[in-house]
């Protein structure tokens, strides 16, 4: 069923590689939608399943919140690790300093500035080990329960259009050939299998997924709040926007509710 289910993470990242060669003025509503659902599945699902299976209390604080708050940091350490590579070999914007990376749309620097290929393969590959981790977050999520693996699912299917859109466009935009391009974006699509799949392997223990599924939430919430928001409402500010990201969070609600 794992496997199964993340053949839609599959689908949902190929469409976003080709909404790449095609971005529309709805983006940002698609966006706006993701980040909610993301978010719901964090607070309202991943977070509390996780505080029940590993809230034993580190030095006054459940373990799945240390955990939480270790994935969200470790998150932002890999996307500002990207940024400064990126920086060092030269892919700033022209006059403004700000490093691209993913989630930001990066295009080629102004003046025709040379890109270095090999920092867009870097943040693509990132993005590949990133979609992989989602895989493993869905077989993990169907180890506790069906209706947690669907909700777990879903918000890795939901972002997973953001992925292959990054994945493509920093490929891409840093001077790589659009065959290396589809290269990187068919991985970022068949990592969430490979990661499912890998987990029919063995079963992880309660205790030990409960931890992970705190780590993973953190890191899914930086996403959310970090990257798909920020580039959602960036250039549409508008409430159209905010009502999608209102909606996702409360389907997921809605789900949740249904799901007990």
């Amino acid at each position: 069923m794992a496997v199964f289910v993340a053949l839609g993470a599959f689908l949902m990242t190929l469409f976003g590689g080709w909404a790449a060669h095609r971005v529309t003025d709805r983006r940002h509503l698609v966006l706006g939608l993701a980040g909610g659902l993301m978010l719901g599945v964090v607070g309202l699902d991943l977070l509390p399943e996780a505080l029940h299976a590993a809230g034993t209390p580190v030095f006054g604080v459940p373990q799945a919140l240390l955990l939480f708050v270790g994935g969200f940091l470790t998150a932002h350490l890999v996307e500002r690790l990207l940024a400064a590579r990126s920086a060092a070999h030269g892919a700033t914007d022209s006059g403004t300093g700000a490093p691209p990376g993913p989630g930001t749309g990066v295009e080629p620097a102004p003046g025709g500035r040379p890109r270095v290929p090999q920092v867009g393969l870097t943040a693509a590959a990132a993005m590949v080990g990133h979609s992989l981790m989602d895989g493993i977050a869905i077989g993990a999520a169907f180890q506790v329960g069906e209706a947690m693996g669907l909700t777990v699912a879903l918000a890795v299917i939901a972002h997973d259009f953001a992925d292959g859109f990054n994945t493509y466009t920093l490929t891409s935009a840093y001077g790589n050939t659009r065959t290396k391009a589809i290269a990187m974006l068919f991985a970022d699509a068949c990592a969430p299998v490979v990661g499912a799949a890998s987990t029919l392997l063995f079963t992880i223990p309660v205790e030990a997924l409960g931890s992970y599924l705190g780590f993973f939430g953190g890191a899914l919430l930086y996403l959310a709040a970090a990257e798909i928001l920020p580039e959602a409402h960036h250039t549409h500010p508008a409430r159209s926007t905010l009502l999608c990201t209102v909606g996702g969070a409360g389907f997921i609600w809605l789900v949740v509710g249904l799901a007990e």
